[in-house]
């Protein structure tokens, strides 16, 4: 079976690899020109690490990303509100990851390169429709160095498109534009020693745009040198009548330093940390409703086109993961590809819609919004229901990952499917 999908990220190269596994023949079409190690942190939780190991990743991943021990949330002059273990210190059989975004996406494109070849992604293609019949999807992208059209024809394409998706505007004509709570992140990656003890996610303010993150996602290279730190400044902006700015604006150290300058952080030398930054962005931060259906025929959306969220609980690759596996699982379980797609839906859809309403409503970061308002930390039983239940909602407990059958399709079944 022939698979387009549209978008070249972390989520439709993972789609690309799983589809592969389950025995089938995936075709990744990219709009930007070349996939180059951009962006900044990015975390995995160990349901997406089982997922990727499962995918015989797990070496490849060890070997670029840092595994964190614990997440700490702070108020905001730095003192503790709550902490938990992560990954194999929470008892997981996986780890979690924290990585830089674009050596995880050069990691899992160099595994679509040499399991399906160099032809199985094509870059420069930009997604412009499809048509479909009742026995396949004709998908017609614009050749971005011609400027000639090009047509790719499957029996399945998947949106894997990003939180602009052409492949859901075409699915969901009269959604609008994407939803935007009035907060911008400011973004950097810097060297810096370890803080906290090393190996820490730190959570530091109350409510959005009164935030500060921090954690390392490389280890210093010697005894005693500097860590690569990721950051995040959040910060909000009045309303305005001109449009929203998603440009990714790069933010002058001279504005970082003033946008820092009422943190106080004991633990940290903020200066210090914007100074190394070799650049800063902004980012605004971004969702859009949860769709009442993400299928339609041949046709799917799969990663942030079929469910973009707030950052609030580290979900969102970690989803996007989860989706590729299961929309493999799918395809190899059914023989009507159309019944799989609905399938792949009917089991994935009500997870990640409650993922993105509960980031709406601050997810486990609740804790330090409720610190925040209640002058001080919160009893220990009450964080931790905050936090449990953020977990289940996402299916991602302790008990949820460990314990729940694997996603793998058998030799048996990819048989099936070739």
């Amino acid at each position: 079976m022939r698979i387009t999908i549209v978008g070249g990220g972390i989520a439709g190269l993972a789609s690309a690899l799983s589809l592969h596994a389950a025995g089938f023949e995936p075709r990744v079409c990219e709009a930007a020109r070349a996939i180059e190690a951009v962006g900044v942190g990015i975390n995995l939780l160990p349901h997406a690490a089982r997922e990727l190991a499962e995918l015989g990743l797990a070496d490849e991943l060890a070997a670029v990303a840092l595994q964190p021990r614990r997440l700490s949330y702070r108020d905001r002059d730095g003192a503790p509100v709550w902490e938990e273990p992560l990954g194999l210190d929470a008892g997981y059989r996986w780890p979690q990851y924290s990585v830089h975004r674009g050596r995880l996406h050069l990691l899992l494109l160099a595994a679509v390169r040499e399991r399906l070849g160099p032809d199985a992604l094509r870059t420069g293609l930009r997604f412009q429709r499809f048509e479909q019949s009742a026995d396949g999807v004709r998908a017609h992208f614009l050749d971005r160095a011609s400027g000639t059209e090009v047509t790719e024809e499957s029996d399945l394409l998947v949106g894997s498109d990003g939180i602009d998706s052409a492949v859901r505007a075409q699915l969901h004509p009269g959604e609008g534009t994407s939803h935007w709570n009035g907060v911008h992140m400011w973004r950097g990656v810097a060297p810096y020693p370890h803080i906290l003890g090393g190996r820490s996610i730190v959570v530091a303010g109350g409510n959005p745009g009164a935030k500060f993150v921090a954690y390392p996602i490389e280890d210093p290279t010697t005894e005693g040198g500097d860590a690569l730190m990721n950051w995040v400044l959040e910060v909000r902006h009045p309303p305005s009548a001109t449009p929203l700015d998603r440009s990714n604006r790069r933010i002058p150290a001279a504005e970082a330093h003033a946008g820092l300058a009422g943190w106080h952080l004991p633990w940290i030398d903020l200066p210090t940390l914007v100074g190394n930054s070799s650049a800063i962005f902004e980012y605004p931060m971004l969702d859009r409703d949860p769709l009442p259906r993400w299928s339609f025929g041949r046709v799917t959306l799969l990663g942030d086109a079929a469910h973009p969220m707030f950052p609030m609980g580290m979900n969102g690759g970690s989803q996007s993961v989860v989706d590729a596996r299961v929309l493999a699982w799918c395809l190899a379980r059914e023989h009507d590809p159309m019944t799989a797609l609905r399938r792949y839906e009917e089991l994935r859809r009500p997870t990640t819609n409650a993922v993105v309403l509960g980031n709406r409503a601050l997810g486990p970061e609740e804790i330090i919004a409720r610190a925040a308002r209640h002058g001080g930390p919160l009893p220990a039983d009450e964080a931790e229901a905050i936090a449990h239940h953020y977990k289940k909602l996402a299916r991602a407990t302790v008990s949820q990952v460990n314990s729940h059958p694997s996603w793998t399709v058998t030799r048996e079944a990819a048989d099936r499917t070739g």
